[in-house]
């Protein structure tokens, strides 16, 4: 696993949306969602949710699958990155 992924927001802006030319607004309508809502996921302020990982898909940007597991991979790298408290093992070993 990468210690520090880009969060798909990122990629999302930088790989898909700049290099069609499209503007949040223009992305947005044809996704279906608020302006606002997309602004906040292509600034890593919130997360490719279940939902936009399908209008993804949909609109022909690779898979929801693909959008979920770089959202995954970044969420658990980010929790990586905080201290855990102690844990004890549920079974015996």
């Amino acid at each position: 696993m990468m210690k520090n992924p880009c969060h798909p927001g990122e990629i999302l802006r930088e790989d898909v949306f700049e290099p069609l030319g499209l503007s949040v607004t223009e992305a947005a309508r044809r996704l279906g969602m608020s302006r606002v809502a997309l602004s906040r996921v292509l600034n890593c302020r919130a997360a490719v949710s279940a939902d936009l990982a399908i209008r993804l898909e949909r609109a022909g940007v690779s898979s929801a699958r693909f959008w979920l597991d770089l959202q995954s991979a970044w969420d658990l790298a980010q929790a990586l990155k905080h201290e855990q408290p102690p844990v004890e093992r549920l079974q015996a070993a």
